[in-house]
């Protein structure tokens, strides 16, 4: 393997500087997560050329359209986090050979901000988002921020932009966090400079067809994530692999896959979302149940939320643990399926209205097809969008700007 030294003489043309010396993972970690990024450090330039907004919200679609400014920050293993600064939305420049480009060492997230219906914008537990983003980057050897620090800086941001926030019941600003390693050097090992951004794009509905139910392909042929891997963490990678086989499935008229693991083709996320079920289980319990965090397993912040709500309602059990494919079939097939849906913050909530397994059709229950508003899906897209929008004022999990 080429060694870090003889790196540094290939270098594709960039400017050649003394690398610091690499230190063990584990006190490397250690040190970055005890970084400053310091809102009170923050630089702001305005943009001279503002773009045009879109007029017809019913045109956004998802991450088509960017706001005015970003969030830009950087960080060396020298000298820990520069000021952040707030900048016009621009092209970033980087060396071809920085790490990010090699390596896939790159973690990111997804959060919105709501114009609620009293005018007041809100972000939803952005706390939730920082520090699955610090956990991310620890797992990738990338700097973590202060989280309270963090959020000042990103309200800041969207603030200054708030115009962009569509108004109406499901569009919202879409805010992406985004740190790349960016050590100039083609050798593989930790990098010793980082860069934090964060992007502001105005969205509608996630999904093409807008808010209706889907149909998923389960399949075994591919295969997410395992165990000791990087399924818990959002890095694009995670993302990268799983395009090809949602080709695949949408090329054959289903909107995406849903995810199986291990010979007993356990059940595990669909698509870009968590996965819930609310079912009569094998027991004869009611029960609605997710899998569990078990190192494949995005730690969503709509999936906790879910649960959050689930356990404060007390109407049934809610479970997170294991269960397989041919146990929902079974479930689906005997009548004991409620429902079934996905959760993420781009598309909140995804009621599931068909599965297809084994080449057997799976026809799901949905709220649209049994002319039935009582769905508990219908119940918690209802109040987290309360939250959101502000019907329910001063929910500590919606900050306001």
């Amino acid at each position: 393997m080429m060694n870090r030294g003889l790196a540094a003489g290939v270098r594709l043309g960039c400017q050649a500087r003394k690398l610091a010396p690499l230190r063990g993972l584990s006190a490397t970690v250690q040190s970055r997560s005890q970084s400053s990024l310091q809102h009170d450090r923050l630089v702001v330039e305005q943009t001279t050329n503002p773009k045009d907004k879109v007029q017809d919200v019913t045109t956004l679609g998802f991450g088509k359209y960017f706001s005015d400014h970003m969030l830009d920050c950087d960080w060396s293993s020298a000298d820990g986090w520069a000021a952040p600064r707030i900048t016009p939305f621009q092209n970033l420049s980087l060396c071809p050979s920085a790490l990010v480009f090699h390596y896939g060492l790159e973690c990111f997230e997804g959060m919105k901000a709501y114009r609620g219906i009293d005018g007041e914008c809100r972000l939803f537990r952005p706390d939730m988002n920082v520090a699955r983003l610090n956990k991310s980057a620890t797992r990738l050897a990338l700097p973590a921020v202060d989280p309270e620090e963090f959020i000042k800086c990103l309200k800041d941001l969207v603030r200054m932009d708030q115009d962009w926030i569509p108004e109406g019941l499901g569009y919202s600003m879409y805010i992406r966090p985004t740190m790349i390693a960016t050590e100039p050097v083609l050798g593989v090992g930790v990098s010793n400079s980082a860069k934090l951004y964060v992007l502001l794009s105005p969205v509608g509905a996630y999904y093409s067809g807008g808010f209706k139910p889907v149909r998923l392909l389960a399949d075994s042929k591919y295969v997410r994530a395992w165990p000791g891997g990087m399924g818990d963490t959002k890095s694009g990678g995670n993302y990268g692999a799983t395009i090809r086989p949602c080709k695949e499935a949408q090329d054959e008229g289903f909107d995406q896959v849903l995810w199986l693991f291990g010979d007993e083709h356990q059940v595990t996320e669909v698509g870009t979302m968590n996965l819930f079920v609310h079912w009569t289980n094998e027991d004869g319990v009611e029960e609605l149940v997710t899998a569990p965090l078990d190192g494949t397993i995005l730690a969503g912040v709509t999936r906790q939320t879910v649960l959050d709500l689930a356990n404060e309602w007390d109407q049934f059990a809610v479970n997170e643990r294991t269960f397989t494919m041919p146990e929902l079939q079974a479930a689906i097939q005997d009548g004991r399926v409620n429902e079934i849906f996905g959760s993420g913050t781009a598309a909140t909530i995804a009621p599931v209205a068909e599965i297809v397994y084994n080449g057997v059709s799976l026809k799901v229950p949905t709220a649209e097809t049994q002319e039935d508003s009582s769905f508990f899906s219908n119940r918690v897209s209802e109040t987290i969008a309360d939250i959101q929008y502000g019907r329910i004022e001063d929910h500590p999990w919606a900050p306001k700007l």
